[in-house]
């Protein structure tokens, strides 16, 4: 499930929007540099030689597919075509469990962030960089350690086998996502590429069939031009849908290992949006005069969107916030009245079982899941270790997640009253998508251009406001860092 992906490119770092970010991270506690014992285990455990896998995969022409410039590498792929029809896709995935000991001061710092929080201009991460950037990165041409699933595809790309063992691996190309499109679109790809299109598309169908949803949300960008900030909205190209796909392949066969096994970690959402949420959701997309019939459900409603229109991009920005509601569940055959299987293990976004397995060096969950279901996938028994970090898990991730949604929700305010810092006092046309119960006069308002929001408070003996109806309503507030957006009735 996407988070929402907010940008900036403006490049002085005493430029108002760069200032209002670190003041930001402060308001939030972000953690900045690791404790001196976690540190310094970090850079020992990347000097020494870590334990190598006994299974050799550095011939198996694995690829990485991520923007340019990134070193954090976390997982790595190959796709062929099996001889009866179908496919085999390699997923490599980092083998943190290699560096990190567990119940050392890495490993407690891991716990305490549970997950890389991340900002327009910076991030905060789960792992010191000379891991997650260096030594447990899947660079090119660097033997790693890793999690190496094989999955097997039938002809439709429903998944037939997946096993799971522990290899030493090799990237042999490192790919950002424009330059695999460009090669896709030209007919240059070699055939991995041109694999991952076939069976992305097939488990996109796999998902509409099912009543899934995907967000192939846009990366939301803020361009500093002639000193005013715009909003734009820039679309990723669809090998980055295609390989999110895999990844929740990949996902869906790891919840199957562990609920086959008795023991397991998983991703749950236990129902879609409500009626309340999906009630503002469609005054939103009123307001963006994005065309929802009421007879369409959420589902097909998404699959409906294109995400390079910019109404449909700013709507598809506000559809991510819903997804916040899943959480993590975690069960033990061993301990069956404390950690019961779940009586429902679908994630209801996903239509399906769904672990999260395949970003260990951002999220602490996954490594967890990745030795649950090695040792599902082995016949072994999972590892105390593992066993006895569950009951701890849900709690430390939906804190780290808690950290996570209040980065995101507080760049995304500070963003949008960047693009209206100069515009106060101006009249904007704008939807009411939210009233305050106990203050019908007071909610919430989105413009259609620029694409924000903001709270809305008129007269206390006034009219109530008109939800999900247009007004004119002038802006009073808009200053990056300082305050939120708030508009009044014009």
């Amino acid at each position: 499930m996407p988070r929402r992906d907010i940008r900036v490119t403006e490049d002085e770092e005493r430029a108002p929007l760069r200032k209002a970010l670190r003041e930001l991270r402060e308001r939030t506690h972000a953690p900045s540099a690791f404790p001196t014992a976690a540190q310094a285990e970090a850079e020992r455990a990347a000097r020494r030689r870590p334990r190598l896998p006994a299974y050799d995969a550095t011939g198996l022409p694995l690829f990485t597919l991520d923007p340019p410039g990134v070193r954090e590498l976390g997982r790595a792929l190959h796709l062929t075509r099996r001889p009866g029809g179908g496919y085999r896709v390699h997923y490599a995935v980092a083998d943190i469990a290699a560096f990190v000991t567990p119940g050392g001061a890495l490993d407690a710092e891991a716990h305490r962030r549970a997950v890389t929080v991340h900002y327009p201009d910076a991030r905060a991460p789960l792992l010191p960089l000379v891991l997650c950037e260096d030594a447990a990165s899947l660079l090119p041409d660097h033997d790693r350690p890793a999690l190496l699933w094989e999955l097997d595809l039938a002809a439709d790309g429903s998944v037939v086998r997946a096993d799971l063992r522990r290899a030493l691996v090799r990237s042999h190309a490192r790919l950002d996502h424009a330059g695999a499109q460009r090669a896709i679109d030209t007919g240059t790809a070699e055939e991995p590429l041109v694999l991952l299109r076939e069976a992305g598309l097939l488990r996109r169908e796999l998902e509409r069939a099912l009543g899934g949803v995907s967000l192939n949300a846009p990366v939301q960008e803020v361009v500093r031009r002639d000193d005013r900030y715009l909003l734009e909205y820039r679309t990723p190209p669809p090998t980055q849908e295609w390989s999110a796909r895999l990844a929740l392949m990949t996902g869906t066969a790891a919840a199957g290992l562990m609920l086959a096994s008795g023991t397991g970690v998983l991703r749950t959402l236990p129902s879609l949006p409500g009626d309340g949420p999906l009630a503002t959701l469609r005054h939103t997309a009123r307001a963006l005069g994005v065309n929802w019939p009421d007879t369409l459900p959420y589902p097909a409603m998404l699959r409906a969107l294109a995400p390079s229109h910019p109404q449909h991009a700013a709507f598809l920005q506000r559809c991510t916030g819903l997804l916040h509601r899943a959480g993590y569940t975690v069960f033990d055959r061993e301990r069956p009245t404390r950690r019961p299987r779940p009586a429902d293990p679908v994630h209801a976004a996903v239509a399906a079982p769904y672990a999260h397995c395949t970003a260990p060096l951002r999220r602490l969950a996954d490594r967890y899941a990745l030795e649950l279901c090695l040792a599902a996938a082995s016949g072994a028994e999972a590892p105390e270790w593992v066993r006895s970090a569950l009951d701890g898990l849900p709690g430390e991730m939906a804190a780290g997640a808690a950290r996570a949604e209040e980065a995101e929700r507080g760049c995304a305010a500070l963003v949008e009253a960047a693009v209206l810092r100069d515009r106060i006092g101006e009249i904007f046309d704008a939807h009411v998508v939210d009233v305050v119960p106990s203050r019908p006069t007071a909610g919430t308002v989105h413009l259609r251009d620029p694409a924000v929001r903001g709270h809305i408070e008129g007269d206390g003996d006034g009219p109530p406001l008109p939800l999900g109806h247009r007004m004119r309503v002038r802006l009073i507030e808009a200053a990056p860092g300082r305050a939120e957006i708030w508009f009044a009735p014009a």
